[in-house]
């Protein structure tokens, strides 16, 4: 083991887990010259900080000893901003003090106050803990800070952000002057400088990060789909990847709450994560989870720091990071201590370029592709039959005996079909998604398509007008605050189309109508099928290289049928072709501010 000047007691509990190489802040806070001084460290999420400050702090706390006197007062506080990392790094510690006698006590929100202190009145010397409940058990007379040789702020930057500066600041003021104090942060942005140069004494600067690169462990994916099919995207990337341990965030609790019920209902194992659960309730779900009982947890931002779930291989983003802290946290429960992951993008059509910009701030260059389709994922399902364990193990005499009664009844073929249902029985469905191709990429379709009784459009350079197109109409017009600046995005998000798809739009007073490339006809009809949004009505109108020949100034001549709305009947407008049982379909209305 490659572990300088570990005291033995931990150095015996590092083996037994084998470790035996630090990481890069573990090997940093070992160094001669950190020995009794204050530390400000930045080091990447998953970088093994709490062993890193479990083993900084021995010399302190210990000295030559391998074991602890009886318990008193604390000689240690830990403070972290949430109660899962707070939890972890009690697991942590308790772990690696295994051997010194260590008596560690944990405070964290959700718990019961009154165990607590009973544990902090019988004596310990480590203290982990929140900073809503640390300082209500200090203002209780609960918890004892006159002992305290160490303070460690765990994810200090979270904390501010968190509004905890005032809580910190209370303790920090309250603990001894002559006292160690270590503050961990992932950026040491001006508070967090601000806090350090107050509270800490001649800190020495570690930063183990590793500028403009991303997470090498981690394999970045970001995959295109309709504005309408996450749910269904989420199924098919979690079938598609089949990992051990998968965390799914959302940006809300009423998200979480969506998926993860529907998750369930299509037979996956899954947990649910967010705010608003009791501690016992997230307890239990990461329980289930590290412990094998459930294999997804569906989670708000909650999850995205401090979890350490060591079978974690994927991370899909079922909504997009509001920014690039926040995806390199997200992404950061997956490839740590050494092992791979694989992170998972979903970007609905209307935000790619709001997903391109993101990546590119956190410096991480993704694989962009589609969605595994249904197809893909059949085509895995058999490969990973025939690649099953359970076929090449040793068979026991009873299950030979029970082989060759079913083949005397059945023949092997049948026997062979049924192992097939039995063995698919147990999957969730895959998922038939709207196909999201960027026109870009649609070149070799167009090709193929010009072979058919309606000609093709011309492939179009970037913002040219479609050539060859047809018309849709919307029940909103200007009596409804029509306005090109929310009907485009209107259709381009319904629709999972682009604006150089779309052509003129014409508003009138009480109806919008715009044209559409026809490639994209029949994407954009299942999309705004898919949406189950009513309150506005989208109708397929004649195309406009179908629109029977203007004759008189008005176009008074018109076909049986024809009816020229009073908003055409003006110099130079086409006469409007009242569709025969057109096919009508529904979208929702945004509510638009009055006055």
């Amino acid at each position: 083991m490659n572990f300088p000047s570990v005291n033995p007691a931990l150095a015996r509990a590092l083996a037994a887990r084998e470790y035996l190489d630090p990481t890069p802040v573990q090997a940093a806070v070992l160094q001669p010259e950190t020995a009794g001084r204050d530390l400000l460290v930045s080091a990447q999420t998953g970088s093994g900080k709490t062993v890193a400050y479990g083993l900084a702090l021995a010399p302190t706390l210990l000295g030559a000893e391998e074991t602890f006197a009886r318990p008193a007062a604390p000689l240690a506080l830990i403070i972290a901003p949430t109660r899962e990392l707070a939890m972890q790094v009690h697991a942590e510690l308790t772990w690696l003090y295994a051997d010194t006698a260590a008596r560690i006590v944990s405070c964290v929100g959700g718990m019961d106050a009154r165990t607590e202190r009973r544990h902090l009145a019988a004596g310990c010397h480590i203290v982990v803990g929140t900073p809503g409940r640390l300082r209500d058990h200090m203002e209780r007379g609960g918890l004892d800070m006159s002992a305290l040789t160490a303070i460690v702020l765990d994810e200090a930057d979270e904390m501010l952000d968190l509004g905890f500066r005032e809580d910190l600041e209370f303790m920090l003021d309250a603990a001894p002057r002559e006292r160690r104090t270590l503050l961990f942060s992932a950026t040491i942005a001006r508070e967090i400088a601000d806090l350090a140069r107050r509270y800490q004494n001649d800190a020495l600067r570690i930063d183990t990060l590793v500028r403009n690169r991303a997470h090498e462990d981690i394999e970045y994916k970001a995959i295109r789909i309709g504005a309408a099919d996450t749910e269904r995207a989420v199924v098919n990337v979690l079938r598609f990847f089949d990992a051990k341990a998968t965390l799914v965030f959302c940006a809300t609790r009423d998200a979480v709450r969506h998926l993860h019920a529907s998750l369930q209902k299509r037979g996956f194992d899954a947990v649910a994560l967010s705010g608003e659960l009791s501690q016992e309730e997230r307890t239990y779900a990461l329980q289930a989870l590290r412990d094998g009982r459930a294999r997804i947890c569906v989670a708000t931002d909650v999850a995205a720091r401090g979890l350490d779930l060591p079978d974690l291989g994927l991370v899909v983003h079922a909504d997009l990071p509001t920014n690039k802290e926040t995806l390199t946290h997200r992404s950061g429960r997956t490839g740590r201590a050494g092992k791979k992951g694989v992170c998972v993008l979903l970007v609905p059509h209307p935000k790619r370029r709001r997903a391109e910009l993101l990546l590119a701030s956190a410096n991480i260059r993704a694989a962009w592709s589609g969605a595994p389709t249904a197809q893909e994922i059949r085509k895995l399902d058999q490969d990973r039959l025939l690649a099953d364990p359970i076929l090449t193990e040793t068979a026991t005499e009873d299950d030979l005996a029970l082989g060759r009664t079913l083949l005397e009844r059945s023949n092997p073929e049948q026997v062979a079909a049924a192992l097939i249902r039995l063995y698919r029985s147990h999957l969730p469905e895959a998922q038939e998604l709207n196909d999201v191709t960027p026109i870009a990429d649609r070149r070799e379709a167009v090709s193929s398509y010009k072979n058919t009784e309606r000609a093709a459009p011309a492939v179009r350079e970037k913002h040219a007008r479609p050539v060859n197109t047809t018309w849709f109409s919307l029940n909103v017009g200007r009596h409804g605050n029509a306005d090109p600046k929310w009907i485009l995005p209107l259709i381009c998000r319904l629709g999972n189309v682009t604006k150089a798809e779309i052509g003129a739009i014409r508003i009138f007073d009480t109806e919008t109508k715009f044209e559409l490339a026809w490639d994209s006809v029949s994407g954009f009809v299942a999309s705004v099928h898919a949406s189950g949004e009513t309150e506005i009505v989208f109708e397929r109108t004649t195309p406009a290289n179908q629109l029977p020949p203007r004759s008189g100034k008005y176009g008074n001549t018109r076909p049986e049928g024809a009816v020229t709305p009073r908003a055409f009947a003006k110099p130079g407008s086409r006469p409007y072709v009242k569709p025969a049982g057109g096919a009508r379909f529904n979208a929702a209305k945004p509510k638009r501010a009055k006055g």
